[in-house]
């Protein structure tokens, strides 16, 4: 295979007098396939990647050299990718890692007979523009197999995560499918004896940590940015968000990189987005939990004086903010250190462990947060127990 890169005039590019001279691979061939066409602007240089695919005759297919320079080409195509540049010099340096990303996922694309056309907009610019790297895109690839993960690559938020993390689905299943369990038992093991007592509470607990739980993996995930930029009328805050993680601590992928800044800017946006999951949750959790003890009173007088309704404002506010603290921070470390950058380097290869050991944190997790809920919202005064009650 023979790979080229090539600058021509748009207004005078003809395939059939395009000769290649640098970087020739053996075997020779007689056909080319065009990967990328970049132009710089409307009368400067077109910029084309080639593979070559088939046996040929060098000089005798074709005639007429037209190779571009001043963009160090003796480094081969990887600093001359994109076309157009200046002098070779250090300026080019911070764009080699897209450079090189764009040429792997090229040639990737061209081995399994697939063009940039066939992929979403938004993932065909960033492969464009060399954000993408191959394993990431063979990653897509494998994913649009399955009917299940072709659906859910629809949707913008989950093909960034799944890209990022090809468990994403499982570990939310793991934490939706433990939520039940494990929120109920911290709750019998804080309560013992007065579980049944307090079971409109535990009710409520319950319901505000399964609704929870979805986001609780979803927001603190990590992410392969395909965003597109912002307008550029956008205000200084929303280009700084936008520029941030979606997990403070998440591994740089594609060629980015993030500072601290950003990183602390993931926590604290991230943070204002479970304030608002945890509130609506639990205004839906306390208003349901507060149907079923007016219902509970009307069949049953004698228990009106036992059972109080739970405060719904209170409960609300006091759960976005345990949300928006304990919640953020524990699921980003969970994320985006214990998986990310602990596990998934030691199991990459090994599935199987991996998942078993996610659920194992996962659950543990789960089963923390829910005990720490109970002792938070004792102590800032919006469920009380039983025994001080009937004092």
């Amino acid at each position: 295979m023979a790979i080229a890169a090539l600058s021509v005039s748009p207004s005078s590019f003809n395939p059939s007098k395009v000769r290649l001279r640098h970087r020739i691979m053996h075997p020779p061939v007689n056909d080319i396939t065009l990967l990328a066409a970049t132009a710089k602007n409307r009368n400067t240089v077109l910029s084309l990647t080639a593979i070559v695919r088939y046996p040929f005759h060098i000089n005798s297919k074709f005639p007429e050299s037209v190779f571009a320079g001043g963009d160090g080409i003796d480094g081969g195509i990887g600093s001359n990718f994109g076309g157009g540049g200046g002098g070779g010099d250090g300026g080019d340096s911070e764009d080699s890692g897209g450079n090189r990303n764009r040429e792997e996922a090229l040639m990737a694309l061209a081995q399994i007979g697939r063009s940039l056309d066939s992929f979403p907009k938004d993932l065909a610019a960033a492969i464009e523009s060399g954000r993408i790297p191959v394993d990431i895109l063979m990653r897509y690839v494998e994913l649009e197999k399955s009917s299940v993960f072709r659906w859910l690559l629809q949707f913008g938020g989950f093909k960034e995560r799944l890209l990022a993390d090809d468990l994403f689905l499982a570990k939310v299943a793991m934490e939706c499918g433990v939520g039940i369990f494990t929120k109920t038992a911290a709750e019998y093991e804080r309560r013992r004896e007065n579980f049944f007592k307090e079971l409109e509470i535990v009710f409520a607990d319950v319901v505000m940590a399964i609704i929870a739980d979805f986001m609780l993996v979803y927001l603190p995930a990590p992410t392969i940015s395909l965003r597109p930029p912002l307008a550029i009328g956008s205000g200084h805050i929303a280009k700084f968000f936008h520029g941030c993680p979606d997990n403070a601590f998440q591994v740089a992928l594609g060629g980015a990189s993030f500072s601290l800044v950003q990183r602390i800017g993931a926590i604290v946006r991230n943070g204002a987005k479970l304030f608002a999951v945890g509130t609506t949750s639990s205004l839906v959790g306390t208003a349901a939990t507060n149907a079923l003890i007016n219902a509970k009173n009307a069949v049953d007088k004698s228990s009106a004086d036992e059972v109080e309704n739970v405060p719904i404002l209170s409960t609300s506010i006091g759960y976005g903010i345990y949300m928006a603290v304990s919640s953020n921070l524990r699921y980003q470390i969970l994320a985006g250190v214990i998986e990310q950058r602990i596990l998934e380097p030691l199991f990459h290869n090994h599935k199987l462990i991996l998942s078993a050991l996610c659920f194992a944190v996962r659950t543990g997790n789960t089963f923390l947060g829910s005990l720490l809920w109970v002792d938070y919202a004792r102590w800032i005064g919006i469920q009380k127990v039983q025994e001080e009650e009937n004092a």
